[in-house]
């Protein structure tokens, strides 16, 4: 063990289930530089039916330099359920790195240095020791071809849909720095063997490093407890699950990993909710963008506008660009930071759908533009798109991190419900329009996302309600009882004014 590698504390955690007659071996075999330090063992059976535990207690002691600590779970947690424990204990414990050893003796022990030595040079976080890297060896150490074959095919998909390169997903022999599971929910992930393809899944979004090194393949009289079609649709409905999750059409809550995002990224150059909003900008108007996020859009809005007011609750810390100036608001704020009767325009884009109260809001909006009657430019997600109808009829309604059911939205609208508010609180709706999914965000800016944006506009010309992943609306705000009030008196005493002064020029004439 390398001087370095000594420093730090290291776990090498034996998960077993009926391994009384292999147990010792595998310990045993824990190379020698490993023992003394700060290393040490931890097995965990999982209320084995034969007499792991008792095996284990023998050897407490019983190795010469080597700490091992043995544990039983009071009721079977399944492999996955095993692992959890373990690496709480390594994380509770201040280990910096655990090492997964079966303790059916399937993976040698004795590559256990090789395994640690990258996470300790810093060039990885997770290591993982793999059977497919030789060429061929897998088959020479004995493993079944028709396990090697689901191997081979499971990996590949795998890849496929993560994105990834690793040589197999599927070994049980793992080294992780504590460092990289404290970013993940490991916690949250099943008890079943699919476990380490969730744990993988994790590991990426969390943009944790994962390096694979060569081991030996080795099957014996072990009893595998796996069952292989079982497992093999864990796997496959796993993959398909984070992808979904990925591109926000259903929502998995150990795969919510990293900040959310406090504001969303432009979607120009195709048809989509900005472009219609840039396409709506008045000349030469002055208009507020409310909802503004970073700016990006209330940029692209001041390149056609005289001016733009962006206010949101994260705004950019200084404005770039002359013709923007930002406000920090809270928008479920009963008022303005502004004077709303300064501008022709005002747009909403994806925001109503944030609000406690819209219909309150847009009331609010309405008194506050005073005489200016702005022309509203609003843009929200449609509930009734096909795919959410679709989850729905499955039985799925699931909020995530992004999307038509972000889980920050707090009101779903369709294209009756938005016109209705609309109605209801003073608007007069001049426009109402569907906007197509996002395909080049999903899937790139590419022919295959140009062919879907062209169907997709082709279905909303059949069914807007089923086929729009948004709706855009143009209203003109309608004056309010007491502006009209006001309105017919001042115009009134202009007619008196006019008449009498029309009647004296009748006297003066005769």
């Amino acid at each position: 063990m390398s001087p370095e590698l000594s420093k730090k504390r290291i776990l090498v955690f034996v998960v077993a289930y009926n391994a009384e007659k292999t147990l010792a071996g595998v310990l045993h075999r824990i190379p020698e530089e490993l023992r003394g330090g700060n290393v040490e063992v931890l097995v965990i059976d999982d209320s084995s039916k034969d007499d792991t535990f008792a095996a284990g207690l023998a050897e407490e002691g019983a190795i010469e330099g080597l700490k091992i600590t043995v544990l039983r779970t009071p009721l079977n947690q399944g492999y996955g359920g095993n692992q959890k424990l373990g690496y709480r204990f390594a994380i509770e414990n201040g280990f910096d790195f655990v090492a997964l050893v079966h303790g059916d003796g399937q993976y040698a022990p004795e590559k256990l240095p090789e395994l640690l030595a990258p996470l300790e040079r810093g060039e990885a976080g997770a290591v993982f020791g793999s059977r497919m890297l030789e060429k061929g060896g897998a088959l020479k150490g004995g493993m079944p071809l028709y396990k090697y074959a689901g191997n081979k095919a499971l990996t590949w998909f795998q890849n496929r849909m993560a994105k990834s390169n690793l040589s197999e997903f599927h070994s049980g022999y793992r080294v992780y720095a504590t460092e990289a599971l404290r970013k993940i929910p490991f916690e949250r992930n099943s008890n079943d063997f699919h476990f380490d393809t969730e744990i993988i899944i994790q590991l990426m979004m969390a943009k944790v490093k994962i390096a694979e090194l060569p081991i030996p393949t080795y099957y014996g009289d072990e009893i595998c407890y796996v069952n292989g079609l079982k497992y093999a649709w864990n796997v496959f409905r796993t993959m398909l699950r984070a992808k979904f999750h990925v591109r926000n059409l259903l929502y998995d809550r150990k795969f919510d990993i990293g900040p959310v995002e406090e504001t969303y990224d432009m979607k120009l150059g195709f048809a989509s909710s900005h472009t219609m909003a840039v396409e709506a900008v008045r000349p030469g108007a002055n208009v507020i963008d409310i909802g503004c996020g970073r700016g990006h859009v209330a940029r692209e809005l001041a390149r056609k506008a005289n001016h733009v007011t962006a206010v949101d609750q994260y705004v950019p810390d200084h404005s770039d660009d002359p013709k923007v100036t930002y406000y920090q608001w809270n928008l479920d704020r009963e008022e303005f930071p502004v004077d709303l009767s300064e501008f022709e325009q005002v747009f909403l884009l994806d925001i109503i759908e944030h609000l406690k109260e819209p219909e309150a809001f847009m009331e609010r909006l309405r008194h506050a533009a005073v005489r200016r009657r702005p022309e509203i430019v609003l843009t929200t997600a449609n509930v009734g798109f096909f795919v959410t109808r679709l989850m729905l009829l499955m039985g799925h309604f699931n909020y995530g991190r992004k999307g038509i059911l972000d889980r920050t939205h707090t009101r779903l609208f369709t294209f009756a419900s938005l016109r209705e508010l609309f109605e209801q609180t003073g608007y007069e709706v001049i426009e109402i329009k569907g906007i197509p999914a996002p395909y080049p965000k999903a899937v790139g800016d590419n022919l295959l996302a140009r062919l879907l944006l062209g169907i997709n506009a082709g279905l909303i010309h059949l069914s807007r309600g089923l086929f729009s992943y948004q709706i855009f609306i143009r209203a003109a705000a309608k004056p309010s009882v007491e502006h009209l009030l006001s309105e017919t008196i001042d115009f009134t005493r202009k007619q008196r004014k006019t008449m009498r002064e029309g009647g004296l020029a009748r006297l003066r004439a005769v």
